[in-house]
């Protein structure tokens, strides 16, 4: 993502992205067929990987997830659907011949299609840069805005906090810390880091009153502009679709 060309996805209008991560999100979950929903993955994790610049384990770490999700639909199709052949025949081609094994391994394939475009679209945004686009084209309110800003601060602010905490502790103890917390330790947390939430909430609530975010007209910064690059991507973006139900073709042929 720090290469020149990885930036390209980024520099796109957040909006674009999210209307063409949405169409073929629909498409993901409309389209029943295990050719176009593998295709559909393969085109993600091209993108991601030789586009936006994303090394290998990264995609598979997100892949992981989604695959267990999908996995679970297959067995429970394979296992519970009423005309699967699973419960009488354990092995042989009449299961992966059926229509319960075909319907299971299209659901696995979509749960990781449709989990890999909501990845792209996480992974080539900026969460600010979002916020402001649906500030100036969408009305999003600037309480709600500010207070968005506010959540993404906080989110690493308190993993921070927590890190100081447990160094402290473990000074304390003359103990190494540990790499992961562990049950008590995790626990134990809880309380100052709610703490250091709360008074955050308050300071946020005072700044909030001292920017006057009140109804009306109001300048934003930095928002997101709309370029021919996104004409551009959205006419990559359906021809890609296009390409991936040419397994549709072929399916019917």
């Amino acid at each position: 993502m720090a290469s020149a060309s990885g930036g390209v996805l980024k520099t796109l209008n957040p909006l674009v992205k999210l209307g063409v991560c949405l169409v073929w999100l629909i498409a993901a979950m409309l389209v029943f067929n295990p050719g176009f929903q593998a295709a559909t993955i393969m085109a993600i994790v091209l993108v991601l990987i030789f586009v936006n610049r994303n090394s290998p384990a990264t995609i598979l770490a997100l892949i992981v997830p989604f695959a267990l999700f999908g996995f679970g639909m297959l067995t429970t199709n394979l296992l519970f659907r009423r005309d699967s052949p699973f419960a009488t025949v354990l092995a042989g081609e009449a299961l992966f011949a059926s229509a319960a094994f075909s319907a299971g391994v299209t659901l696995f394939l979509r749960s990781i299609a449709c989990g890999m475009i909501s990845a792209l679209f996480a992974l080539t945004t900026d969460p600010g840069a979002f916020v402001r686009a649906l500030m100036a084209y969408c009305r999003l309110p600037p309480r709600l805005g500010y207070a968005l800003f506010a959540a993404m601060q906080l989110v690493p602010d308190l993993a921070a906090e927590a890190e100081q905490m447990r160094l402290a502790r473990a000074m304390k103890s003359g103990r190494p810390r540990r790499a992961v917390p562990g049950p008590r330790e995790a626990v134990s947390l809880v309380i100052p880091l709610l703490a250091y939430a709360i008074r955050r909430a308050g300071r946020t609530a005072i700044a909030m009153e001292a920017r006057g975010l009140s109804p009306g007209p109001r300048t934003i910064a930095n928002v997101p502009r709309f370029t021919w690059r996104d004409g551009a991507i959205v006419v990559i973006a359906i021809g890609v679709t296009a390409l991936c139900g040419v397994p549709l073709l072929f399916g019917r042929a």
